[in-house]
């Protein structure tokens, strides 16, 4: 299981040997062990670091128990460095060497499967969950009082008479408002506890309608979609609606963000496109929200000494005067510093306005 702190973690750590960064895709759908270890050893071939191969294959042959969709694993032997997660989602293969783990695979999982939120709602009560790349991290409940209905017949079932409403009376409304208002209270501190991104909520369209506009408004803007759900489903039934409903409302996210994006950095107003202008924007620390099109990649020149990243061949340093040296990718670079600073990375599928822009953009802290 990966947590927040193990992401910490590989961030943090660099090293002046090689770090060996390894992602296969494991989902059972797809394969069985023996053509998952076979791909494994062929992605290996690419690599030159004996003592990190034999580590990372020890560990998928003898360790790896099967149960994920996904592992990834991160190895510098001469650090005594190596960590495994076997992982709940489906994962790109990928095999990198540098001198820091490759985060960039997991900014994408962070991004599409990363804290999600999920309640289901009713007048009674509302079962809280909290899931993290496709794995049940948290689950809670909170039951209220009982909403107890008159009979038919009765005077509350007289149009006008206390409520007006068939079974329904003044103190059942009282009621239910104040079931759900301790719902939204259990669920805000739920959320606040969890370091939840994202927030869907499941039920009968009163009941989600309720909850929701009790929700205060930061809290609202988190609601990435509702859906109708019955109390009682299984926690695998919520992660599969969930997941469905929030990779709808992420696509159509993601293409409002792309536009405000490129509107942004045309006015020159709080936001930047194209891989050397968001370079520049990434060595300066004011990346609030780095934005990059699917497997994306370019290879640029980093200083030695301090970092610098820029796409333009360099004699020295413009920052501090260091040896520049071409590395393979930017990106991945750009990405460990944006969060490591605090950012966020969004991952863009298929978008054919971000491509026409320059495949990578970012919003500006100032």
């Amino acid at each position: 299981m990966l947590t927040d702190q193990d992401v910490r973690e590989l961030l943090k750590f660099t090293s002046p040997h090689p770090v060996l960064s390894v992602y296969l895709n494991t989902d059972p759908t797809l394969g069985n062990k023996d053509s998952y270890r076979l791909r494994l050893r062929n992605m290996l071939k690419k690599v030159n670091l004996p003592q990190d191969e034999e580590a990372v294959e020890r560990y998928i042959m003898q360790e790896y128990d099967w149960s994920g969709r996904g592992v990834v694993v991160f190895s510098c032997a001469p650090e005594g460095f190596f960590r495994a997660y076997a992982l709940a989602v489906p994962v790109r293969d990928l095999v990198h060497v540098g001198d820091r783990p490759s985060v960039r695979v997991l900014a994408d999982l962070l991004d599409s499967y990363g804290g999600y939120g999920v309640v289901l709602v009713d007048k009674q009560g509302a079962r809280l969950f909290h899931f993290h790349l496709g794995e049940l991290r948290e689950q809670e409940g909170i039951v209220g009082e009982a909403v107890k209905r008159t009979k038919h017949g009765g005077a509350s079932s007289l149009p006008g008479a206390r409520g007006g409403t068939a079974g329904r009376t003044k103190h059942v409304d009282e009621v239910i408002e104040r079931n759900m208002k301790e719902a939204v209270d259990f669920a805000i501190s739920f959320f606040e506890q969890n370091r939840i991104r994202r927030i869907l909520i499941g039920g009968t369209e009163d009941n989600v309608a309720l909850f929701r506009s009790l929700l205060p408004k930061a809290w609202q803007s988190l609601i990435v979609g509702t859906f109708p759900m019955n109390m009682t489903a299984s926690h695998a039934e919520v992660l599969a609606k969930a997941m469905q409903v929030g990779h709808e409302a992420e696509t159509k996210r993601e293409s409002q963000l792309i536009k405000d994006l490129i509107t942004a950095a045309a006015k020159n107003s709080g936001a930047v496109i194209g891989l050397e202008d968001t370079l520049q924007a990434v060595n300066e620390d004011r990346v609030m929200t780095l934005v990059i099109l699917e497997g994306f990649g370019q290879s640029a020149y980093r200083c030695t000494q301090c970092g610098y990243l820029t796409s333009r061949q360099q004699g020295a340093c413009p920052a501090c005067g260091g040896e520049m040296q071409e590395i393979p990718d930017a990106v991945d670079f750009a990405i460990s510093r944006v969060m490591r600073s605090g950012g966020d990375v969004e991952v863009v599928h298929r978008n054919p306005d971000l491509e026409k822009a320059g495949m990578i953009g970012g919003f500006l802290r100032y």
